[in-house]
């Protein structure tokens, strides 16, 4: 039915995680960029968006919207969801918490300036102080090369993706943390995600303040 179509702004935002999980499943995307408030419109109008909202992801013959189902669809439909229900359910678990801490990357670059040094202070002491503690631990626990099942899962991916994010505030919050950097480096070196971590891919930098602009004039905050 042809590649995935995904529906955003040029920027990470929500639909980062999509791009890197397409990536290291090793489909190709096309990205069709919500430019301006009437891009939107149009989407809203031609009905495309059931909650009036991005992302949205066509693909096999869906428009599929909200950001976790996109993502386990696609986790399922590439085989990166887990073999039983106990592995699903410890792979929905991580992968909310890192959830959890990857919100607050989302929403730092639309904080206020004066805001900013708190909520970066936040972002810091739960990263080194509750996350990943927690990631650290799981590895540690089993001895594997991932974090469930010992083969590759979402959750590999999604942790890495945001181990960047941590790397790119703070490279320091990463000390302490050897089996996290393993990891890091071991699924940053699988051909498909090394292929997406190199310049020229669809992956997106750092929301830069020209980027935020156009958001705020799209999605009108």
């Amino acid at each position: 039915m042809g590649k995935p179509v995904l529906h955003y702004f040029n920027g990470r935002g929500r639909m980062e995680s999509t791009r890197w999980l397409l990536a290291a499943a090793g489909v190709e995307f096309e990205e069709k960029f919500i430019a301006s408030p009437e891009d939107l419109d149009k989407l809203r109008n031609e009905g495309s968006l059931m909650f009036q909202q991005v992302p949205m992801v066509e693909m096999d013959g869906m428009r599929i919207v909200q950001s976790r189902a996109i993502l386990n669809y696609i986790a399922t439909k590439y085989n990166l969801y887990g073999k039983d229900a106990k592995e699903r359910v410890l792979i929905d678990m991580y992968t909310e918490g890192m959830a959890d801490l990857n919100e607050l990357f989302i929403l730092l670059p639309m904080a206020p300036k004066e805001e900013k040094p708190a909520k970066i202070a936040t972002i810091k002491d739960k990263a080194k102080n509750r996350y990943l503690p927690a990631f650290e631990k799981v590895l540690k626990s089993h001895g594997q090369d991932y974090l469930v099942g010992n083969r590759l899962s979402r959750a590999d991916i999604h942790m890495v993706e945001l181990l960047y994010y941590v790397e790119e505030l703070d490279p320091s919050l990463l000390t302490g943390f050897p089996l996290l950097q393993a990891l890091k480096t071991r699924i940053s070196n699988l051909p498909n995600v090394k292929k997406f971590l190199q310049p020229g891919s669809q992956r997106k930098p750092p929301l830069d303040e020209k980027a935020l602009e156009e958001a705020r004039k799209i999605f009108r905050f």
